[in-house]
Formats: structure tokens, sequence, C-alpha cells
């Protein structure tokens, strides 16, 4: 073996070496200052408004009833008649005629037998509605009460919960947005405060659903005139030293 190829053969190992090392410094700080430039802060903007629905879907339901087959076609009569009684309250509160819709009148029978499987009883059901859908939401609630009054003249009554709606999210989105990513640069700003950096500009964003809700309800969305609008954004911004 040449003697003088050891020394040379370790050399080049050292030399080759450092220069591994010295390389993967450079590729290392090369990323961590890349790293140190992309240096970013994730904040979440809320947003919520509080408004009142702007659509209203009721129904009102009633029956009348016959032992005698005999009897129905006049029980048809009175059945219109409630109708047009129900549908003058409304009108009378401010309702259009255009907005009240008048339902079919549904017939049905039911008997009860023996164990001779004779009649004991039996009875004839006429069964109506009377809805409406209109943008005049706050004329239905004295128009349901009088309705309630009507109970007492004998007639079987379904008064069914209205459902509320709200239509208009598309005019107040753009504004609740705006102040959703407000809100978030200002958590940014209190992060970058604590961390002796400055807010930059946005690197990306989030826009999270909008959620209409019942006011103070977390679930329901229909049942309340009050609504609850909410929208949360997430942002993240750009730190600068």
């Amino acid at each position: 073996m040449n003697k003088n190829f050891l020394p040379g053969t370790i050399i080049c190992g050292m030399l080759l070496a450092s220069g591994i090392a010295s390389g993967g410094y450079f590729i290392g700080q090369t990323m961590y200052n890349a790293k140190v430039a992309l240096n970013t802060a994730e904040a979440k903007g809320l947003a919520e408004r509080r408004v009142k629905a702007d659509l209203v879907n009721w129904q009102m339901s009633f029956s009348l009833r016959t032992s005698q087959k005999a009897a129905v076609p006049q029980l048809y009569k009175n059945a219109e008649q409630v109708q047009i009684e129900l549908s003058q309250i409304l009108k009378k509160h401010g309702f259009s005629p255009e907005e009240i819709k008048l339902g079919i009148i549904d017939q049905s029978y039911s008997e009860i037998r023996d164990q001779n499987k004779n009649i004991k009883s039996q009875a004839y059901t006429l069964s109506a509605t009377v809805a409406i859908e209109s943008n005049q939401v706050a004329l239905l609630a004295p128009a349901r009460r009088e309705m309630n009054k009507l109970i007492s003249k004998g007639y079987s009554i379904s008064n069914n919960e209205p459902r509320y709606t709200y239509t208009k999210l598309n005019q107040i989105k753009p504004e609740m947005l705006k102040e959703a990513t407000s809100n978030a640069r200002m958590a940014a700003n209190e992060f970058a405060k604590n961390a002796n950096v400055k807010v930059g500009g946005i690197r990306n964003a989030r826009q999270g659903n909008f959620y209409i809700r019942d006011a103070g309800s977390e679930y329901g969305d229909s049942h309340r005139m009050e609504k609850d609008v909410r929208v949360v954004t997430t942002i993240t911004f750009y730190l600068d030293k």
C-alpha cells in the first residue's frame, strides 16, 4: 500500500465533510430565512347582527263533524263558511286577498264496531285549511288572537305556529364580512403587540358559513320574528418586524 495515499485520503475526506457541512449550513440558513420571511399569525373575526324576519308562512286548520251521512252536504257548506270567516279576519287585520290561500276541503270517515261487528258509532269529518304567505310579519299575531275566539263557537281549530324567515341575508353580507375582517385584524394586532412585531397584509382568508338562528336560540331558525345572524372568518396575516 502507498504510504502517501492514506494522508491524502484523510485530507480529501476532511475537505469533503467540510463542504457538506457548509452546504448544509447554507441550506438550513436559507430555509430559516424563508420561514422568518413568512412569519404569520392566524386570527378569527366574528360579526353578528340582530334582524327581524321579513316573511311569514302560517296555516290554520279546522274540522267539522257529523254522524249522519245525509248531513255531509250541509257540513260542506258550513266548512266553506268557516273558511270565509277566517279569511275575513285576516283581511280585517291588513292581509291582502292574494296573500290568503283557502285549502281544499277533505272528507274522512271513521266508525266503531262492537264484538259482533255492528256499528256502534260513526263520524263523517270535513277538514280544511286557511294559509298565508306574507311580508307583513307584524300583522299576524293580533289576527291569530282573534281567530282563537272562534273556539267559543264550537269550531275545532288548530292555530298552528307560524314560520318566520329572514330573506335579506345578501344585503347585509358585505358589511358583516368587513366587520369580521376588522375584528380579526384587531385580534392579530393584540398578538403582534405582545410579540413586538407588526401586522402586515393578508396572506389568506377563509369565510365561515353564515348562520341564522332565532334570537336567544342555538338551534331553531323559524319560530321567532327576531333573528341572530352570525359569521366567523379565519384570516392569516403576515407579521413584519
